[in-house]
């Protein structure tokens, strides 16, 4: 029997499929069409003798086989890409501090940086993870050099690179419809960037509420709406399994919609910052980004 030649680019296409959700996203972040991706998708499978992944609908997932090459690829992705950022390294210099909400996974952040400090290895990075309006304070007055934060179309400023635009949803739980009564609201503490958009809606709806919970994080929020302690804000992207839109938020005035962004220093980007704020959007920017700020 011959071996089995895996290929890197073949494996970066299944890891892309599966992190962005599906072949058009994994293509629009590749920069290759979709086709392109299908037939190096197809090629892996070929090479392997077996099929990696489930198409349902417009749904994929993989298979057993799929899930147990994951880590795997993923180490021989990135030995692949730390070599050739080792032979490519620039003379790029500095420290640059970025901030990032948790709308990003961290993991994938950290994975992100980690790929641009090896690829400018004498540039300096100090990461950290915090909420919008921390962030947005502190890029502001220059505490941080770049900040992956929301923001909604008002405070939209023409230098942000937009990652991707959603808009938010009132959420709850499948078996907690909270249909009447006071509502109590699960958010994200006092700095929440949704609640100053979100509560005097139900305000001037004559919606009364409660805060009922608090979590610093999306993971916390979400945990708590699925377990049925109140009502939520999230972005739509956060919908399906146990949370479900609460059906009396359609009677309040629409949640505006948001916008995962890139921002530096008002007046400053250094080369260091440039360069990072590229491979942030590189990595994180959605296809459709540009034409949803159009419209």
């Amino acid at each position: 029997m011959a071996p089995v030649q895996l290929d890197v680019e073949s494996l970066r296409a299944l890891l892309a499929v599966l992190d962005h959700g599906g072949m058009t996203r994994a293509a629009g972040h590749l920069h290759l069409t979709q086709s392109a991706v299908s037939w190096k998708i197809k090629r892996l499978e070929e090479r392997v003798g077996r099929p990696l992944l489930i198409r349902e609908g417009h749904t994929i997932r993989p298979t057993r086989d799929g899930r147990a090459l994951i880590d795997d690829a993923r180490s021989l992705v990135d030995i692949h890409d730390r070599a050739v950022a080792r032979l490519q390294s620039s003379e790029l210099t500095g420290k640059v501090k970025v901030g990032s909400n948790e709308e990003v996974d961290a993991e994938r952040m950290a994975s992100l940086l980690g790929r641009f400090k090896r690829a400018h290895p004498q540039a300096s990075i100090e990461f950290v993870i915090d909420n919008t309006e921390h962030l947005a304070k502190k890029i502001d007055v220059g505490e941080i050099d770049v900040a992956v934060i929301q923001v909604d179309d008002d405070d939209l400023r023409r230098d942000d690179v937009v990652l991707w635009t959603d808009v938010l949803r009132w959420v709850t739980g499948c078996e907690t419809t909270y249909a009447d009564g006071v509502v109590p609201l699960v958010t994200f503490g006092e700095h929440c960037f949704y609640r100053s958009l979100s509560e005097p809606l139900l305000t001037a709806h004559g919606i009364d509420y409660t805060i009922a919970f608090s979590a610093a994080s999306t993971g916390g929020v979400r945990a708590a709406v699925e377990a049925g302690l109140g009502v939520g804000v999230l972005s739509s992207r956060h919908l399906g399994g146990e949370v479900i839109e609460w059906k009396r938020g359609r009677e309040v005035a629409p949640l505006p919609r948001i916008h995962q962004i890139a921002r530096t220093v008002p007046g400053e980007r250094p080369a260091v910052a440039a360069a990072l704020i590229d491979a942030i959007a590189d990595e994180l920017r959605e296809p459709s980004a540009a034409a949803d700020v159009s419209k």
